[in-house]
């Protein structure tokens, strides 16, 4: 038992250590928190940690033949950046709608669903190659690939999970308390600023995909 609750402190540890520094989908995060609110920015939060959950499982239980098959096909999959890039910019068009009242006004009468948002965020984050190569080098580096026997193997999986979605609630939080702490001209702004960012971050693993399918001919 204290091997296994050790093994959980360290791979929660990792999760955090992934998950915290800000890319694509931490932007993402935080402008839909931004826009939408803490539901919609939780439910993102949750679909990334998701997706950093299923990676650590192929660490985990050593599916080498799959981590090695996304890895492979990373260039066709950062053609997803054009999904971001239409998020992003979305995003820098809903700027004057979220200048043109209080915080609580520039809210769209129709919240999108919940799982809509949720569901989005897993999907980009798997097709995020660089998420994969991550979590092999960490666990490979900690000493905890391919662990021995499924107990083992899904409480490092349970702790990377954890570890991600920890943070992505604190986050929504603290972006949530801030958006109701200041005034709509501000948090529209910001949010445009957000989707501009993530709108950078597709265009550039859109280049880095049609570089790499021209290469690759």
């Amino acid at each position: 038992m204290p091997s296994l609750m050790s093994l959980y402190a360290r791979t929660l540890v990792i999760g955090l250590a992934v998950a915290a520094p800000v890319g694509a989908m931490g932007m993402l995060c935080i402008q839909r928190t931004l826009e939408r609110g803490w539901r919609t920015g939780l439910a993102t939060g949750l679909g990334i940690a998701t997706a950093d959950g299923t990676y650590a499982a192929l660490a985990a239980f050593g599916v080498a033949a799959v981590s090695s098959l996304l890895v492979a096909w990373q260039t066709p999959l950062r053609i997803g950046g054009v999904v971001l890039i239409w998020l992003g910019v979305r995003s820098m068009l809903a700027i004057g709608e979220a200048r043109r009242g209080p915080v609580e006004a520039a809210e769209p009468a129709e919240q999108p669903a919940h799982a809509a948002m949720y569901l989005s965020a897993v999907g980009l984050t798997l097709t995020n190659p660089a998420t994969i190569m991550a979590f092999g080098a960490v666990f490979a580096s900690a000493g905890l690939a391919a662990q021995p026997g499924a107990a083992t193997a899904a409480i490092a999986t349970l702790g990377v999970a954890s570890g991600s979605l920890a943070w992505w609630f604190a986050l929504v939080t603290g972006v949530s308390l801030a958006r109701h702490a200041v005034g709509a001209r501000l948090v529209g702004w910001i949010s445009g600023i957000s989707g501009a960012v993530v709108a950078g971050f597709g265009l550039v693993a859109l280049g880095y995909g049609i570089v790499g399918l021209l290469q690759s001919r």
